[in-house]
Formats: structure tokens, C-alpha cells, sequence
């Protein structure tokens, strides 16, 4: 509270005497501490409007949550199965557009943001492959869940959902490719105006098709998808406007009309495939569990689907100081100052651990109210308040993990993270989940409560290893180099 309150010279004060009493001098120099404080300043002006994004992003499944468990648990569990499907799929396609931001933060930090437009052009192309791929995947969904045994009760509102949702899918891509160049030239209040426009919009739109207004009939859990499809359009409506209109019309976006440069699509596709898969392992062993977890009744999917909400509710505020300093390194890679890439994700490590702290305070002592605000079933809130706990848990490991991920991005060094969430979630939090879950090997059979503690051993991995490979990586001139020509 005394550095957000006191002025610069208060702060650099206060600083330079706790590093004297640390005896720390040598290595926290006014010069230093001047640097650290102007990147930190830089950091939360990138980072706080991508947290309104996230979070209004993520408000969006909150309110498809609270909406469809108001009109009955089955609508509501409905909801989160077809969810653990299309969300994953989307964030794989979305992941692939990722490759956009450190390629266009470092060409912005090389002066040569003129080249970004083509960039995002042959971006498209690719978004519109994966798009095509998650429809495919999404035609079967209803086989999908039938083979694995889902509550039958649930399924057929899961795939009406997940139909409506399909027609959103494509544009939303296209939002995304967007954002991601507005993003990457360190432009990141449209998105935080659209996101929060479209989460204003969607409150009404859900309301609307889910209980049904003037000659529109009540759809239950199926109408937010209706609702999520107009919203989703709407956002690449607007980002187009924004890029037209923007200093980002100096990209030369609009320029000229772009076919494939498969050389091009295919760089892109390699930098953001790794970036797409490992975001879809994380995702996807939540849909994973929450799968498992189908088979135990719709009070304990419902129960896990709260907890999962909240969840990513919190894990919108790393993940965004995640994405800014994926710009602030990648931005200071193109300028050639390696020194100051690693300071931008140091600067975002120690950020996302106070946010870590702070969410753990709050989840464990508003536990109750909050699950409160999803469901009146009591065996769906009690569960669900012992569940929230283990949210509060891994939120440490959660944010080490995902701001160093971020910082790796700056770097393009995408493909360890991408191996890494392969075997800290699927070859250890899986199977550990699944032994604790189902009580195989002679262990207890803890339920839910098995596949969380799971997943917060998973995390816990992948953040240790993660923060490693930053620090070392951000120490390698010549391998910084290698990764920023691929």
C-alpha cells in the first residue's frame, strides 16, 4: 500500500533502504530500482486492460453457468459437459493465433510494424484451418459423450448447446487474430472496450434465450449458446472496425487482399501449434475430469462445474500479466536489449505472486458466498465449498506457471512449455487423478476431491519446471537470438 501511495521518490526511498538493510546494495542500485519501477508501470498499463478482457470473457461462462443452474441442475451440468468440449477445441485453434503476438511484438520492437498486416493476413488462413477442424470434431459430439458414458440426461442439452455455439466458432477466430495484432503493437484497450461491451450484451441475450421472452421460446441451457454465437460475431464486427479506424491501420492490414503463403501459414503454424497444444492440455485435462467426473451424477458434475468457473475466473489475472509480459519480452527482444526481456518477466513473476496470495486469502474466506451464487442445491454447494479449496490451493503454483509460460513466448520458445504441460497433466496429474478419483492401486476412493488434488500436483510441476527454464533461457544470448530468426 505504501508504493502504490507514496510518490516516485518516496518508493525509490523506500526501496533502497530495504535493500540496504538486506544488505542486498550491490545488486538493487537506484538504477535498478528506477528501471524496475518504470517496467512495472509499463507491465500493469498492457496488463490491467487484458485482465478486464479475460475476466469479461470468462464472466461470459459464469453467466451461461448461473443462467442454466437457475433452470435446473441437469441444464446446468449440460452446459459444463458441452463446455469441456468446445472450449478446449476453440482455445487449440485460438492457440495457433498466438504465434501472432510475439511475431508482431518483436517486428514492433524492431521498427518494422508495417510487416505485421501480411503477418496477421497469412494468420487467418490458419485460424480458419483449425475453425474448420473444431466443427468437424464438434459434428460428433453427441457420439462423443454417448461412448463415454455421460449422464444421458445431460447429453441432449450439451450437443443443442454446442450446435449454437458452432456458428460463433470461426468468427471469434477471426477476433482473435485481430486482437492478437492489436495486442502484439502493445494496443490493448480495444479488446478490454469490446470484451466488457460484449459481456453487457450477453447478460440480456442469455436471459432471453434461456427463459424465453416475446415471441421467443425458452430454451434452457441451449440458449446460451444462441446467445454466445450473436456475441461472438459482434466482437469480430467490432475488432475489424477498430483496426480500420486505429494507429494499428499502419500494420497495412487493409492494404491488399492475401492467398496463402504456405511458407509463411506454416512458420506461424509451427510457433503456435506448440502454443495451442500446450494451452489445450491444461484445458483439456479439466475436460478430461470433468468428464470422469460425469459418471458420478449430476449433483457432483455440477458441483465440479462451479469450482471450474471460479477457477478460471482467478486464472484470468495471471494469464493476463502472462500475455503482457509475453509482449514486454518479446517487444525488447526486437529492439536487441535481452537484459530488459528478462527484467519484463521477472518484473510479471513477482506481480502474479501477490495476485497468487491475494486470491487464496479470498477463496478460502468467501468460499461459501461465492458457490452460493451458482446453485440453491444443498449437496451441490456443500461439495462444491469443500472443492473451492483446492482452487485455493494451487493458485501459487497456477500463476508461476502461466507467467513464465508467457515470458518463454516473448522469447518464441514455445515448444518446452508445450512438452512440459504434456507430462506434468497428462503423465502425472491424469493418472494420479484417476487412481485417487476411482480408488485403484488399494487407495481410498476420494471422488472429486482425488481429481483435484491430482491437478494441483500437476501444476505444481509444470510451475517448477517452467520458472526454471525461464531463468535459464532468459541468460542465453545466443539461444535468445536463435529463437527470435525461427
Amino acid at each position: 500500500m505504501v508504493l502504490i501511495a507514496s510518490t516516485n521518490a518516496d518508493r525509490l526511498a523506500l526501496l533502497c533502504t530495504i535493500a540496504a538493510r538486506l544488505e542486498l546494495s550491490p545488486l538493487f542500485t537506484q538504477e535498478i530500482l528506477v528501471l524496475f519501477l518504470k517496467e512495472l508501470r509499463t507491465l500493469a498499463r498492457l496488463s490491467l486492460p487484458i485482465m478486464v478482457t479475460q475476466v469479461s470473457q470468462m464472466a461470459m461462462g459464469t453467466v451461461d453457468a448461473i443462467m442454466a443452474g437457475h433452470v435446473g441442475k441437469v441444464d446446468l451440468a449440460g452446459v459444463g459437459i458441452g463446455g469441456s468440449l468446445f472450449w478446449p477445441l476453440m482455445v487449440l485453434a485460438s492457440g495457433l493465433l498466438m504465434s501472432v503476438t510475439p511475431t508482431v511484438s518483436q517486428l514492433h520492437g524492431a521498427d518494422l510494424g508495417e510487416k505485421t498486416g501480411e503477418v496477421v493476413r497469412q494468420a487467418l488462413w490458419l485460424g480458419l484451418i483449425g475453425g474448420v477442424f473444431g466443427l468437424f470434431v464438434l459434428s460428433f459430439a453427441g457420439s462423443i459423450y454417448q461412448w463415454w458414458g455421460v449422464d444421458p440426461q445431460a447429453i441432449p442439452v450439451a450437443v443443442d448447446y454446442l450446435g449454437y455455439m458452432s456458428w460463433g466458432l470461426l468468427p471469434v477466430l477471426g477476433y482473435f487474430a485481430l486482437r492478437y495484432l492489436c495486442d502484439g503493437m502493445s494496443f490493448t484497450r480495444p479488446a478490454m472496450i469490446i470484451a466488457f461491451s460484449a459481456l453487457l450484451l450477453k447478460v440480456p441475450l442469455n436471459y432471453l434465450f434461456v427463459f424465453g421472452g416475446p415471441g421467443i421460446e425458452a430454451m434452457g441451457g441451449a440458449g446460451c449458446g444462441v446467445a454466445s454465437a450473436i456475441v461472438m460475431t459482434l466482437e469480430l464486427v467490432a475488432m475489424l472496425w477498430v483496426v480500420r479506424v486505429s494507429r494499428i491501420r499502419s500494420s497495412g492490414f487493409y492494404d491488399r487482399f492475401s492467398w496463402p503463403d504456405w511458407s509463411e501459414v506454416l512458420r506461424l503454424a509451427r510457433l503456435g501449434l506448440p502454443i495451442g497444444l500446450a494451452i489445450f492440455f491444461e484445458m483439456a485435462i479439466f475436460a478430461f475430469v470433468t468428464l470422469m467426473i460425469a459418471t458420478m451424477g449430476a449433483e457432483v458434475v455440477a458441483a465440479h462445474q462451479i469450482v471450474g468457473n471460479i477457477g478460471a475466473l482467478t486464472f484470468m489475472i495471471p494469464l493476463a500479466l502472462g500475455m503482457a509480459a509475453s509482449i514486454r519480452v518479446g517487444y525488447n527482444v526486437g529492439r536487441g536489449d535481452y537484459e530488459a526481456a528478462r527484467r519484463s518477466g521477472l518484473v510479471a513473476l513477482t506481480l502474479s505472486l501477490g495476485v497468487a496470495f491475494t486470491c487464496m486469502l479470498l477463496l478460502i474466506l468467501l468460499r461459501e458466498p461465492l458457490v452460493g451464487l451458482y446453485s440453491t442445491d444443498p449437496q451441490v454447494l456443500q461439495l462444491a465449498a469443500s472443492l473451492v479449496l483446492f482452487v485455493a490451493a494451487f493458485q501459487l503454483f497456477d500463476d508461476i506457471q502461466v507467467t513464465s509460460i508467457g515470458s518463454l513466448r516473448g522469447y518464441k520458445d514455445t515448444r518446452f512449455p508445450m512438452v512440459t504441460a504434456l507430462l506434468s497433466y497428462w503423465g502425472i496429474a491424469v493418472p494420479v487423478g484417476y487412481c485417487l478419483g476411482f480408488g485403484k492401486l488399494g487407495l481410498p476412493a476420494l471422488g472429486a476431491h482425488g481429481f483435484w488434488a491430482a491437478l494441483t500436483l500437476g501444476l505444481a510441476i509444470a510451475a517448477l519446471v517452467l520458472f526454471s527454464r525461464f531463468q535459464w533461457l532468459s541468460r542465453q544470448p545466443d539461444r535468445i537470438a536463435k529463437f527470435a530468426f525461427r
